[in-house]
């Protein structure tokens, strides 16, 4: 296998293999639209149905006056329809068929089938596959070309990657939710989402991202608070660290880690911030502003890590620490982890101590790597800046990966990373999400994509 001796030369071949595969056109899920006469039609795998079967193509008006179509399996006795859509005068056209008990599209889940076909084409047997979603930016609306409740519907859709049994490790990285609905609307959506990612098959890590406090609600409803202290936390962690192969010091800090034999998997918080309330009921820090990692979170990095002799690690993360210029992206300490992680690499021994933050964010850890042997930290993966990007700093990997929510290229938030997409409901390319695939053998990190994502990035380990 060619590997690439830089990042630029290794993108230009990918993303011309992917307009060689035709992954980046923008075809819509748009069969079965020419039946808009209502009535009964029996339609097969020349219409495209799912997996090939014969159904009944039902076509009625709902009491909105809105056509509706709905597939019932053929010879079913029970008539309640399997799939069904409607007419949306928004878009011109039927909506895809959904699966009415799972809620999922049935020919999204065809698309990532075939993802997960070209996925396991181009890895060994040996290697460790990660699967992951970020930045759903969910909130109850049914949009059509921003974040809504398409966010939930993405992450019941990522979930097919693991029927393909290629999956050994499956994680969320943060911005469940947008953020900016009512806060028992926003717990509610949590719950869904932690449901639907929950997995008895796969393990799997949820970690908080800085829109997941409900801060963005409280920004436009006189910063009253409408999430209480802990709220993601107790709906989204106890369940994940129940989990029998999942590692951690401590259950409240939101890090943690698996091994797959060499490999160690470490993810962290950098949303990691103090919940303090005035006199006027409002928040002195703005979780979504204020990006942060705190003493008690690095005091269980560093007992994680001089105890992760003989491993390989990569760290993910919601938001890259520093920027391709090395600068602090976090506002408290994310310059100081970095070199912390860098400290590790070099089996140096020290003290962290900053005093130049508020003192919620002030770090008095010591830290002594100097006896471990045969190992490295070699990536750092995280999502927050809904772009693809990739820089290495001090033999540190970073590797930024694209937002799943849906991003119309017509909104001033949309980055111009997902504006080049031109992302549209039923499209292709309406949610993102990769494949993580670690070779220790082969010493290289691909990183697969679909939706609005590379098909496929190659780094060195």
């Amino acid at each position: 296998m060619k590997l690439w001796k830089n990042d630029s030369s290794m993108l230009i071949r990918m993303r011309t293999l992917s307009r060689k595969l035709g992954l980046q056109k923008t075809v819509p899920f748009d069969e079965m639209q020419h039946y808009t006469k209502p009535g009964v039609y029996n339609v097969d795998s020349a219409e495209v149905t799912p997996d090939g079967k014969e159904f009944q193509l039902v076509v009625t008006k709902n009491n909105n006056d809105e056509l509706v179509q709905s597939l019932v399996p053929s010879g079913a006795q029970d008539l309640t329809p399997e799939y069904v859509r409607v007419f949306d005068k928004r878009i011109h056209r039927f909506r895809a068929f959904y699966n009415v008990n799972k809620g999922t599209r049935y020919r999204v889940e065809k698309y990532l089938d075939s993802f997960a076909t070209r996925v396991q084409d181009s890895i060994t047997a040996n290697s460790i596959n990660i699967g992951v979603i970020t930045d759903t930016h969910d909130k109850d609306v049914d949009a059509i070309d921003f974040y809504g409740t398409n966010g939930l519907q993405h992450v019941k859709e990522f979930n097919r990657l693991e029927s393909s049994g290629i999956l050994d490790l499956k994680a969320h990285l943060g911005d469940w939710i947008d953020g900016s609905d009512a806060g028992f609307v926003s717990a509610e959506r949590l719950v869904g989402l932690r449901d639907a990612f929950a997995s008895n098959k796969t393990p799997y890590i949820n970690v908080k991202g800085n829109h997941d406090d409900n801060d963005k609600f409280d920004e436009h409803n006189d910063r009253f608070v409408s999430f209480s202290e802990g709220e993601f936390e107790s709906i989204m962690w106890p369940a994940m660290y129940r989990q029998p192969s999942i590692r951690y010091v401590t259950k409240k800090n939101g890090l943690g880690y698996f091994d797959f034999g060499k490999l160690r998997v470490i993810f962290i918080n950098t949303s990691d911030v103090p919940y303090l309330v005035n006199e006027n009921g409002i928040k002195k820090y703005d979780t979504k502003l204020t990006l942060a990692v705190r003493e008690d979170q690095i005091e269980e990095l560093i007992e994680v890590l001089s105890e992760s002799s003989g491993k390989e690690i990569m760290v993910l993360g919601h938001a890259n620490i520093i920027n391709r210029k090395g600068n602090n992206v976090l506002k408290y300490n994310g310059r100081t982890l970095h070199e912390l992680l860098v400290a590790y690499n070099q089996r140096a021994k020290g003290h962290l101590h900053t005093s130049d933050v508020p003192e919620e964010f002030e770090l008095y850890n010591g830290f002594d790597f100097s006896q471990i042997t045969d190992s490295r930290i070699f990536a750092y993966v995280c999502g927050h800046r809904h772009v693809e990007d990739q820089y290495k700093i001090n033999g540190i990997q970073y590797i930024l990966l694209n937002c799943s929510a849906l991003m119309g290229k017509g909104y001033a938030l949309t980055t111009s990373y997902n504006k080049r997409w031109d992302r549209k409901i039923d499209h292709p390319s309406e949610a993102t999400g990769y494949v993580l695939n670690v070779d220790l053998e082969r010493q290289i990190l691909q990183v697969f994509g679909y939706g609005a994502a590379s098909f496929r990035r190659v780094f060195r380990i």
